[in-house]
């Protein structure tokens, strides 16, 4: 008996020195396969963490640190903590690709004291980050705090703002937070382009025609030098002005176009450029206000329409009329010789949003218009058309003579004549275009460097916008560009950056970041009416059942290891 004991206690030995060489061996192998073969498994059911394509092949061909300063650290309400417990996830998923990504997170105002402060935030917005100020709600008191939601991000000794957090109007604050998660890695992945691009693309504004001159758009001139050569091209019938631009774009012209500027336009979208069409069909000044109590808005002919219609668009010789409008200051009364000055919401200026969830705009924020008119679509064989912009519901189209005067804001129409649908104001307009010059003689123009007439385009894109003041930036009291999208007089801030960058991203084939912004991350919100209603039973389950369920598991493994054991006794 006690031999047969013996020879099964020596077996049992065998056997579990065996496991654990087995165990051993196999660890070993899995870390050798894996120093060789790199993986990740993601679990989610929406792929949250699985970078795209072009993010990794980003990531993983850096030659040198690219180090974030990510200034979300300190004691900030849940909704900003998960931004920054997202972003920390997204950046280790990052490092995970390639070792050269450090970051930091950082609480600008922490161990100092008030005027070190205000020196850190003043050297924060003068590096490009935008404060937001926080309603911090407690039980019994509420407080404000001030923070950066970005990130200055370097690399070789270059460096460039990153804004996190992306407000949008009228969108409720667990709303903004959701989508700026979802834009994570886009933003991410485009400040490490920004940074990186060695060859960039070259990209090219049109004169000539009475566009907008560079001080207007300075800002965004700045903002996409960071990923393109920037240029201003002057046709006048020279057939070199189209060499290697990739993306023209066509800002506020004023002055029609000649048959020569046109045809070589036309073949230079043939050869697969794109355009950014940025056009008014309608002539309406506010500065005519000045000077006189009425002024008309009247049809702009700039000898394009037949382009467009051919191309798939009609702009309308209309104006659009909104209850959800950019406000101006209007001077509404006098206390002795001052001029008391009030902010209104002047109908002529819509604030447009997204019409679909195309990487342009997705997630955009309210995009600020002045005077624009409908856009309709029409027939065009190999031509799919996207609506990226529209009004809001509450809109009214007028058709030209258009009159137009301050007094509607003292003797405002009724709300109930603002019936019309959502007008498109933007579309994406892409694949095979048909030239206007393929059934008609063209102008006798020499065409650029080995361009030869063509009557049907390469795949390309186009984006026509019915308003060009939407890349107009404005200025400071010092004559200073402020930020596109900025309106000084109320302080909001629009998406319109943003959507012009996001355009031009597209239609100059860098897309593949772009993939990055048609991920979604969906949104698992608690009902916080019922857990403030049942808070104590929550804390108290969430104390009490991970204790009790410890406390059963060892009871029954108690127990069977006695069922166990006794057996072998009594054998």
């Amino acid at each position: 008996m006690e031999k047969q004991q013996y020879i099964q206690r020596k077996d049992t030995r065998k056997k579990n020195i065996f496991q654990l060489l087995a165990g051993l061996a196999l660890i070993v192998i899995i870390n050798i396969i894996g120093s060789s073969y790199f993986f990740r498994i993601d679990m989610t059911s929406e792929k949250r963490f699985t970078l795209t394509p072009a993010t990794k092949e980003l990531i993983q061909n850096l030659d040198d640190i690219v180090y974030f300063r990510v200034y979300l650290d300190g004691d900030f309400p849940a909704g900003f903590r998960r931004l920054r417990n997202e972003a920390r996830e997204m950046l280790n998923e990052f490092g995970a690709y390639s070792d050269y990504i450090q970051y930091d997170f950082i609480n600008p105002a922490e161990g100092k004291d008030r005027k070190e402060v205000e020196a850190s935030y003043r050297e924060l917005m003068a590096k490009g980050l935008e404060p937001t100020q926080l309603q911090i709600r407690g039980d019994d008191a509420s407080s404000q705090q001030i923070i950066f939601p970005g990130a200055i991000v370097s690399y070789k000794g270059k460096e460039v703002p990153l804004h996190i957090l992306h407000e949008q109007m009228g969108v409720p604050s667990h709303e903004i937070v959701n989508s700026s998660v979802q834009a994570l890695e886009y933003n991410l992945a485009s400040a490490i382009r920004k940074l990186t691009v060695e060859e960039k693309t070259n990209i090219a504004f049109l004169e000539g025609q009475n566009e907008l001159e560079p001080k207007y758009v300075s800002d965004i001139s700045r903002e996409l030098s960071g990923f393109y050569n920037v240029k201003r091209i002057n046709i006048n019938n020279d057939p070199g002005s189209f060499d290697d631009i990739k993306t023209l774009i066509v800002a506020d012209p004023r002055v029609p176009f000649t048959e020569e500027d046109k045809f070589l336009i036309d073949q230079f979208i043939m050869h697969g450029g794109s355009v950014l069409w940025l056009i008014d069909p309608v002539f309406a000044d506010m500065d005519s206000l000045n000077y006189a109590p009425v002024t008309i808005g009247m049809p702009l002919n700039i000898n394009i329409d037949d382009m467009l219609f051919r191309y798939g668009v009609r702009l309308n010789t209309d104006l659009i009329q909104d209850l959800k409008a950019a406000p101006i200051p209007v001077t509404t009364g006098y206390i002795g010789d001052r001029p008391q000055i009030s902010l209104e919401p002047w109908v002529f200026y819509p604030i447009v949003s997204y019409a679909s969830n195309h990487p342009v705009v997705k997630n955009l924020n309210a995009v600020r218009t002045q005077f624009v008119s409908t856009i309709d679509t029409v027939g065009a064989p190999d031509v799919e058309k996207t609506k990226l912009l529209q009004t809001s519901p509450y809109s009214r189209v007028l058709g030209t003579p258009v009159r137009i005067s301050l007094d509607i804001l003292q003797h405002p129409m009724p709300e109930h004549l603002y019936n019309d649908r959502p007008q498109t104001v933007a579309v994406l307009l892409e694949g095979e275009f048909e030239s206007i010059y393929r059934h008609r003689p063209h102008p006798d123009v020499i065409l650029p460097g080995d361009f030869t007439f063509r009557e049907t385009s390469k795949p390309t894109a186009q984006i026509v916008v019915s308003d060009g003041s939407v890349i107009r930036n404005q200025f400071d009291r010092q004559g200073k560009p402020l930020p596109l999208g900025y309106d000084r007089y109320s302080g909001m801030l629009f998406g319109n950056r943003d959507f012009i960058l996001n355009a031009v991203n597209y239609l100059a084939d860098d897309t593949g970041i772009m993939e990055a912004r048609a991920k979604e991350i969906r949104l698992r919100m608690l009902d916080e009416r019922r857990m403030r209603q049942n808070r104590l039973a929550v804390q108290t389950f969430n104390i009490i059942m991970p204790i009790s369920l410890v406390i059963i598991f060892g009871l029954i493994k108690r127990f069977f290891r006695s069922v166990k054991y006794s057996r072998k006794k009594q054998y």
